[in-house]
């Protein structure tokens, strides 16, 4: 393991949605003063560095991932003088603010674009403008939202290349100017005092020449192409060159389509980023299309995440969920029976990994996935996208064939607002939301988890001072145990001379499992359960049950 040492690798990130965070005006959307408002929360959790997902100007046709001016901040957010206040409360409480950095795409009502249709100032080359049609488009690359990645412009009279929603139209990277005006803006939030960013799905910034047709077989067509393009590590490794190589700064990187080998690349000791994003244990259970979900079983899910601890050359970061992807307990363990003790376990699995944490917003209570019944309750350009290509397909009738699909994996499950007491709108609002509120909350709040001293909330501070108190939890080697335990996950994590023993129960029945290194168990650390068993040469552990040893 690299045990060269920084901040960002010892740190623990809080990641906050804006819109659902906390509404200080009434409006029922989250803003930059209702995050002020709850920074002694975050900071209470022993967070390090807050990740906030966009503020900038926008449309909000895809909820700030559309922007129109990177030097603006979105109007229902606040003002860029509310920015600077949180930018400089965030400081004085010892943590750090990184952003997002969305600059694969722009919002078509961005400068840019709308001098690109006229082909004025030179900026026709910023984004992709071909010959084409609705019935015959420049190539049969889809949308991650559904349909063609190919939009017809009237003004211009001709297509533009979207690969997400059609209000987002793909940059041109291979434009000298664009990656100047890019790194320019780069460098304007770093001087404000930033420290550091997110990068959304930067490893698509690449198109190759000729943009040649995609595999017609994939679930998004042309990503063959697109994701690692031909000069994707040359671009960011001038952009790290011409900005945040040259601050104290974090990058992430959220990386399509991604393996370890090509994210050794980006993230070794020589590569333009710090860590990435990969989705490699977020498809254990997709199938081949977004609305054909796959049998899963502990094994995957152990065998993608250890290979990532073994083999990345370079640092990792570790979450499992965020705001495009499920909650954790509804997905990987148990909402209902056993919510407070899977809850536990989710996170003794995220802070004993080696890597950086990130923790998003409502993980650390144990909330759930919302029960969606219609198509109209949803949000989410993806989930809504792929049902109606479906429908449109005749794959199915409607919505309800889908729901539970809809149910597990909508991007809409983490943007329900959060859920901070028991009062109506779960105290989030005293407006009307501007997406539902989980009707669990009543049960499961921030208020009710400061109360009991038993719940996620507190188990999970005392995950973050474990971490702080012992550096083989960041900086450790891993070994699996037991790789093919359908039920339990054990590894040991060994850094100089310490080691420590870390076993998972991810079943709902008790579980007896024998480690040979359970003979030298020494101190347990921390356990999601009060009484403990004896131990020996075995362990026999409850449904949910996770228990940290030291072996020294």
């Amino acid at each position: 393991m690299d045990e060269e040492r920084a901040w960002w690798k010892e740190a623990v990130v809080y990641q906050i949605y804006p819109r659902s965070f906390n509404d200080s005006d009434g409006d029922g959307v989250g803003d930059l003063q209702g995050i002020i408002d709850r920074l002694d929360y975050v900071a209470s959790l022993g967070a390090d560095v807050i990740w906030l997902n966009p503020v900038y100007d926008s449309p909000q046709a895809d909820n700030g991932y559309d922007i129109r001016d990177y030097r603006a901040i979105y109007d229902e957010y606040g003002t860029m003088a509310d920015w600077e206040e949180l930018l400089a409360e965030v400081h004085d409480r010892d943590m750090r603010l990184i952003m997002d950095l969305v600059v694969n795409h722009t919002s078509t009502e961005h400068e840019w674009f709308q001098q690109s249709r006229r082909d004025e100032g030179g900026y026709r080359n910023y984004y992709f403008w071909r010959e084409g049609d609705a019935e015959h488009p420049p190539n049969n690359w889809k949308s991650g939202f559904g349909g063609s990645a190919w939009a017809s412009d009237e003004e211009a009279g001709m297509q533009y290349l979207h690969l997400f929603d059609e209000t987002q139209a793909d940059l041109d990277w291979d434009e000298a100017a664009v990656r100047e005006d890019v790194y320019d803006l780069i460098n304007w939030w770093l001087e404000k005092g930033i420290d550091g960013f997110r990068m959304d799905v930067i490893n698509l910034i690449s198109k190759p020449e000729g943009l040649p047709d995609g595999d017609p077989e994939q679930d998004w067509v042309g990503i063959e192409h697109f994701a690692n393009g031909p000069r994707a590590q040359e671009y960011l490794a001038e952009m790290a060159a011409e900005t945040y190589d040259n601050y104290d700064a974090m990058t992430v990187g959220e990386c399509v389509g991604i393996d370890v080998e090509t994210a050794s690349d980006y993230v070794s000791a020589d590569g333009p980023m710090d860590m990435v994003f990969h989705f490699e244990h977020m498809q254990v259970d997709m199938g081949d299309r977004w609305l054909s979900p796959a049998e899963w079983d502990l094994s995957d899910l152990k065998a993608v995440m250890s290979y990532w601890q073994t083999e990345l050359d370079g640092w990792n970061s570790l979450y499992l969920t965020n705001h495009d992807q499920p909650r954790i307990v509804s997905r990987f363990a148990d909402d209902d029976e056993y919510r407070v003790e899977s809850g536990k376990l989710l996170g003794t699995l995220l802070f004993t990994l080696s890597g950086t944490p990130y923790v998003y917003q409502g993980q650390e209570i144990g909330m759930t996935n919302y029960p969606w019944s219609g198509l109209d309750e949803l949000d989410d350009l993806q989930s809504i996208g792929k049902v109606e290509e479906a429908i449109e397909a005749g794959e199915i009738d409607g919505f309800e064939e889908v729901q539970d699909i809809v149910r597990a994996r909508s991007r809409d499950n983490a943007r329900t607002p959060m859920q901070w007491d028991d009062s109506e709108n779960a105290g989030f609002t005293n407006g009307d939301p501007w997406l539902a509120v989980n009707p669990d909350y009543e049960d499961v709040n921030v208020a009710a988890a400061e109360a009991d001293p038993d719940s996620v909330l507190h188990y999970y501070r005392e995950l973050v001072d474990l971490r702080d108190a012992h550096a083989v939890f960041v900086y450790g080697d891993y070994e699996l145990l037991l790789p093919d335990h359908e039920e339990v996950w054990a590894y040991r994590m060994e850094l100089d001379e310490e080691a420590v023993l870390v076993a998972l129960n991810f079943s709902d029945t008790e579980t007896t499992v024998t480690l040979d290194p359970a003979a030298a168990v020494g101190d347990l650390l921390v356990s999601n359960y009060d009484e403990q068993h004896p131990n020996g040469t075995e362990l026999t552990l409850r449904p949910y049950e996770a228990r940290v040893y030291s072996l020294n």
